[in-house]
């Protein structure tokens, strides 16, 4: 029995990290436009078009890795597992990323400045602590102490407590999808609502209204729209919650239907198409991610293997109970591959320049 319940979690954990990787890279190439702009300039998001048909990830992806290596290193403790990721942070920020959100950027900025990681954060509502949240609750079962280690991968960047309340939603999410096959949007609902406080009621009635909009069997596009983000669903977190859930409620099973929908909403795409494919990863692990999809992840430094060996890792150091020693990057590897991810980037820039509009 216990040998099947480690191998589920090794399957859910992996589910998870690779889902947010895939979902990232299939939503990067739509990431700032408007749902009638990103359908006349690359049609469907049903395979990858970053760099022809293949596709890369962005610091959604890395954020997630490194809050698993975090856990690795930490061995379930939540003072060291702070150190551990302000300390990725800070040598994260070295490897060139693109894209890097203001608040975080300035955040890590702090903690090159000597600034602890429980003064580093920036009042920022921003959706980066979402992104890096899921596999917080794949990896730790508890809710209490799901609370803790959100609040602390949340105030390392973000001190507005939205961006706290909106993690923790997508963190509990992830949780409950591997305990429960089918999940109900009311019974989520209530577990968040008696493990948040009073101040998150705005967020708690927003995600009211996506589990309403589900019943009624409204698409996740017609959810945002009716939200007022016909022009995309923006970074502020309580955007991308409410509607990141109602993806995940809608295709709980349905990898690609939870992608594809969420990226027709247009706006931060690979934000809301990682976090929805963290959590539905996470319910149906690797074998439900379309392997197409898989085998064109373009990626030298954060492989699909790598990806692998670390969700095998996490899964190993949590059956332990001690710190483990994270599988780590060359950086000469990161460096290089990021300076071709900033140059297609580019390319994608120029291009948006060009009709059709």
């Amino acid at each position: 029995m216990a040998a099947q319940i480690s191998a589920r979690r090794q399957s859910q954990i992996i589910g998870s990290i690779l889902g947010t990787a895939v979902g990232d890279a299939i939503g990067l190439p739509y990431e700032g436009l408007s749902p009638r702009r990103a359908a006349k300039l690359w049609g469907l998001p049903n395979r990858h078009r970053f760099f022809f048909v293949f596709g890369m990830i962005s610091d959604d992806t890395e954020h997630t890795c490194m809050v698993a290596q975090s856990l690795i290193a930490s061995g379930g403790n939540l003072s060291k597992f702070q150190e551990q990721l302000a300390w990725r942070f800070r040598f994260w920020l070295l490897s060139l990323p693109a894209g890097i959100g203001f608040a975080t950027l300035r955040a890590i900025l702090r903690l090159w400045l000597g600034f602890s990681p429980a003064r580093s954060g920036i009042f920022s509502a921003g959706n980066g602590p979402a992104m890096r949240a899921a596999i917080l609750g794949v990896a730790i079962r508890d809710s209490k102490r799901l609370q803790e280690f959100v609040r602390v991968s949340s105030r390392i960047t973000h001190t507005n407590p939205k961006a706290e309340y909106g993690a923790f939603a997508i963190a509990l999410a992830a949780q409950i999808a591997c305990e429960t096959e089918d999940v109900s949007g009311d019974e989520f609902l209530l577990k968040l609502q008696s493990c948040l406080p009073t101040e998150a009621a705005e967020l708690i009635s927003l995600i009211g209204d996506a589990v309403d909009s589900v019943k009624i069997g409204e698409s996740t596009p017609e959810f945002a729209a009716k939200m007022g983000l016909t022009n995309g669903v923006s970074g502020y977190i309580y955007h991308t919650v409410p509607v990141a859930i109602h993806g995940w409620l809608s295709h709980q099973n349905d990898f690609a239907a939870a992608i594809t929908n969420i990226i027709e909403c247009g706006g931060d795409t690979d934000s809301t198409a990682a976090i929805v494919g963290s959590i539905v990863g996470a319910a149906i692990g690797k074998e439900g991610i379309p392997t197409e999809w898989l085998r064109r992840m373009l990626e030298w430094s954060r492989s699909v293997v790598w990806m692998e060996r670390l969700g095998i890792e996490l899964n190993s150091t949590i059956q332990a109970g001690i710190p483990g020693k994270p599988i780590k990057l060359s950086i000469i590897s990161t460096l290089s591959r990021n300076i071709f991810f900033l140059s297609i980037v580019l390319c994608h820039g120029f291009r948006r320049l060009l009709p059709p509009y």
